[in-house]
């Protein structure tokens, strides 16, 4: 264990947001991490896919994404802010955690891929065991937890008609595509009432519709993705999804489960006890997005929680930033937690 002075935390957050990591071009912010847990005097290197790895007492591992969505935000701190991309999604929370790693002598992984295929989560699932308790960083408050995400169920819809003149009243390839989401959209359609959590959001991510090369044939490709409430699980929505089905087929990409974790795991209480501590009113959340926090419970036996500084309304924003005061204090939650987990 080492003590991180607040300066040397904020100064790896301000390097990391500095560097940019979109999804696929991680290594230059991999390094920074490495170097920082190096002059910590803390072993720490990257993995076959690019994850920074940096093993210690595994009572806890903390773990965020290195990634970010595309966006040229100028980086600057005003007032006590930082401005920049991944500031808030998710290098608050990544730095926060390694600071926390370093402070207290727990594990840390800073994975790849998150905002893409998840390609870093899903190796660090396989290639190594569960820890005691993991802690996923990803923007909460620095006064919250998040122990719910929904799933994901993506997929390619297709569909092939032949050729004819407009004035045909038949369907063509485009509008079985068009068909098939009008009625998938009201099948999954809620009230007003119910929470957005609880319901599956359906969205169309991309289409591509017209005549084949060949000019002898119509056709249609939509890549779709569905969010998956725990209530209905991912075979759920993938059952009503095929049954609304009339013409084309559906090609299954991805699926990634939902999850709801329990607010009386030992991690979950020293949170709010750790919030508390430090002057907040802790706050238990349930994202409408998914996680790497997803896959790491379908495939770890082990308690876990989302935690990390930073306002997720801006996520992917051009207005993204992060408070450097909230940063701090993360950082004091987090060390008294990870030193509660190691007893």
């Amino acid at each position: 264990m080492a003590a991180v002075a607040l300066e040397a935390a904020r100064e790896l957050l301000q390097g990391l947001v500095e560097t940019p990591s979109p999804s696929g071009e991680e290594a230059a912010a991999a390094e920074r991490l490495v170097a920082f847990f190096e002059s910590h005097g803390r072993e720490a290197w990257t993995d076959d896919v690019g994850n920074v790895r940096a093993p210690a007492d595994d009572a806890a591992l903390l773990t965020s994404h290195v990634d970010t969505v595309p966006g040229d935000i100028p980086v600057r701190v005003e007032d006590g802010v930082l401005w920049g991309r991944g500031a808030v999604d998710a290098k608050g929370p990544l730095a926060a955690l390694a600071a926390a790693a370093v402070e207290t002598g727990v594990s840390f992984a800073g994975v790849v891929g998150e905002e893409a295929d998840s390609r870093g989560a899903r190796y660090l699932a396989e290639a190594r065991d569960a820890p005691g308790a993991v802690v996923n960083g990803e923007p909460s408050g620095w006064d919250a937890v998040t122990l719910g995400y929904r799933g994901l169920l993506a997929g390619t819809y297709l569909a092939t008609s032949q050729s004819g003149h407009s004035s045909r009243p038949t369907n063509n390839a485009i509008e079985d595509a068009i068909d098939w989401w009008d009625r998938v959209r009201a099948a999954f359609a809620a009230d007003e009432w119910t929470p957005v959590f609880e319901t599956v959001t359906t969205k169309p991510v991309s289409f591509e519709g017209g005549p084949s090369d060949d000019g002898l044939s119509v056709e249609a490709t939509m890549d779709v993705q569905f969010r998956v409430p725990p209530k209905m699980g991912v075979d759920g929505v993938r059952e009503v999804a095929d049954g609304a089905l009339e013409a084309g087929t559906v090609r299954w990409t991805d699926r990634i489960p939902p999850v709801m974790l329990s607010p009386r795991t030992e991690p979950a209480r020293r949170f709010r006890a750790a919030i508390r501590e430090a002057g907040g009113e802790p706050r238990l959340l349930r994202k409408t997005g998914t996680s790497d926090m997803n896959l790491y419970a379908t495939a770890w036996d082990c308690p876990m929680v989302t935690y990390g500084p930073g306002d997720s309304a801006l996520d992917h924003t051009p207005t993204e930033r992060l408070s450097l005061d909230e940063f701090d204090r993360s950082i004091a939650v987090l060390t008294d937690v990870c030193r509660g987990l190691v007893g």
